[in-house]
Parts: structure tokens; C-alpha cells; sequence
């Protein structure tokens, strides 16, 4: 499935995409019981989803398989719990994660353009959550810096509570995959010994457009990622250039801490990023970013200067 977060007439909740509409999962819930009055609500957002574990999953297939049902013998009757996707505001797959912890120099190739020696452990930090965007939104140019930057990054959303998790059964605690834009202020990476500025500035984490669960991707580490500024090609790589894959990722991170329902962890970005290329191609206010990954979808946002 591909679940999604989003507002229509001003009022959140969570659906899953079929085709191009995005079915609401709790208003669907009345197509279970044969009704169209609501049966129940399914879950509040995507964290209180992924809390109820498989059985919740689930129930969001039996909605989406009743729907489509639904719209072969009657299309009208199952508009009652669908919309467009033109017509509905993106919001982060995940809204209100606890934690989004990024990996820094995973990608061989990253490495060698930025003259870094490859990890021999996982680089991790914390991006916070209160700089998430959605798909769509716009990404603010802040004044503090002259240098700004973007990472195309895969991002693997947490199942359920996961501590102190051995490699071979980590992958057993991933709900599903979603784009991640790590966009990072290079001057205040450069210049602040640590990353929290340059990389936890508002809207420095735009995320989406949906989560596509574990089970429709057969191989996370195989995946096509390209990143494009204005539609020129700036990053083309495979998942599959990682020097840490996501089980090492998750044993690493969960020795130290619990990671949770919802929590974020973006991979990582390939070799293409602004401020390496010759001449840099960092961002302007105007640039539109367009990150692409196999069997997930689109992310794109544009620059737009702050106020």
C-alpha cells in the first residue's frame, strides 16, 4: 500500500492511494460493515496506524480492497470516501514522528567527491521533527546562510518499538519506505564543528509524497534514486552504494536508543550534491527539487527566499 497523510476542507487524516485518488481509511472503515456511515475511526494519524501493529495494516487492506470493489459496481457510492489527488494538501507521510535520525557519508560514492575516508561506523544525527515538509510545500532559503544545499535520501519509517535489535532480524521492524530531501545550509555545516543548524533549519526536512509499505518493495538496497534541480539531473546512483544497509542502520541506532513507531531514518545521500559539483550547483530561491525513487514516487518542492 501506499499510505498517505493529508488535509482536505481543513480536516487531517490518513488514506491510501489507489490510482489517483486517496482513499480515506477511517471514513472507509463503513464500507467493512456494508454502510456508508462511518463504522469507526481506523486511526488518529500514521504514528497511531503503525502503534496498532499488523492487525491495523491490516484492516487498511480490507478498506482498500472493499473500495475498489466498490468502484467497479458503483463509482458514485465509492466517491463517498475518496478524493482526488489533485484535490487534497500533501502532509508529511508521518506528521508527528517522536524522532528523524540521518546518516551522513553512507554513500561510497558521496565519500570519494567530498574526499571523506568511508565510515567504519554509521555517522548518525538528529534532524528535528519540526522541520518537516510535505510534498509540495515549499523549502525557505533562510538568511543565516549563502549556501543551500539538497540530499536525495531514502527514509525508512519504523514499525514498532525496536531496542537493542540484532542486523538479522532488523528488517523485521520496518513498516515501509518513503523520500526524504536532507537539505542542509553548507556554510553552517562548514563552519558550526556540529550539524543541528545546518541541517535543522524550518522546512530542512521536506518528506513524502506517501509511505510505501515494506511488503511492495521486494529490495531496499536495489533501488534507483536521482535527484533533479529544475529538471536537470543532479544525482543518479542505486540504494545499493550504501556502505551501511538499513539492518545495520537499525542495529547500530537501537543499541543505544528505543526507536519507535513513526521514527524516521533517512539513509543517507549519493554523490551529485550542490556544493561538490564543478561549478557548485547549490540552490536559489525559485529552483524546484525533484527527487525520484524507484517504486516509491516523487518528492518535490520548491526554494522560495524567506520573508
Amino acid at each position: 500500500m501506499k499510505l498517505i497523510s493529508y488535509q482536505k476542507d481543513r480536516s487531517e487524516s490518513i488514506g491510501a492511494v489507489v490510482g489517483d485518488v486517496v482513499v480515506d481509511l477511517n471514513a472507509g472503515m463503513a464500507l467493512l460493515d456494508g454502510g456508508f456511515e462511518p463504522a469507526g475511526v481506523l486511526a488518529r494519524d500514521m504514528v497511531h496506524l503503525l502503534e496498532q501493529g499488523e492487525d491495523a495494516l491490516k484492516m487498511a487492506e480490507q478498506v482498500v480492497r472493499a473500495y475498489r470493489l466498490l468502484a467497479l459496481e458503483n463509482p458514485h457510492a465509492a466517491q463517498a470516501v475518496a478524493h482526488p489527488l489533485s484535490e487534497i494538501r500533501y502532509l508529511p507521510p508521518v506528521t508527528r514522528p517522536q524522532k528523524i535520525l540521518a546518516i551522513g557519508a553512507n554513500y561510497r560514492a558521496h565519500c570519494e567527491e567530498s574526499g571523506m575516508p568511508l565510515p567504519q561506523k554509521p555517522i548518525v544525527f538528529v534532524k528535528v521533527p519540526s522541520a518537516l515538509i510535505a510534498h509540495g510545500e515549499a523549502i525557505v532559503y533562510p538568511r543565516i546562510t549563502q549556501e543551500l544545499d539538497y540530499e536525495g535520501e531514502l527514509a525508512v519509517v519504523i514499525g514498532k518499538r525496536a531496542r537493542n535489535v540484532p542486523v538479522e532480524e532488523a528488517m523485521g521492524y520496518v513498516a515501509g519506505y518513503t523520500i526524504m530531501n536532507d537539505v542542509t545550509a553548507r556554510d553552517l555545516q562548514r563552519t558550526e564543528g556540529q550539524w543541528s543548524r545546518a541541517k535543522g533549519c524550518d522546512t530542512f526536512a521536506p518528506c513524502g509524497p506517501w509511505l510505501v509499505t515494506v511488503d511492495e518493495i521486494e529490495d531496499p538496497h536495489t533501488l534507483t534514486i536521482e535527484t533533479r534541480v529544475n529538471g536537470e539531473l543532479r544525482q543518479h546512483s542505486s540504494t545499493g552504494d550504501m556502505i551501511f544497509p538499513i539492518p545495520a542502520l537499525i542495529a547500530h541506532i537501537s543499541a543505544a536508543m528505543t526507536l519507535l513507531p513513526g521514527d524516521i531514518i533517512t539513509t543517507g545521500t549519493p554523490a551529485g550534491v550542490g556544493v561538490y559539483r564543478q561549478p557548485k550547483g547549490l540552490l536559489q530561491p525559485g529552483d524546484e527539487v525533484t527527487i525520484r525513487i524507484e517504486g516509491i514516487g516523487e518528492l518535490r518542492n520548491r526554494v522560495v527566499a524567506e520573508g
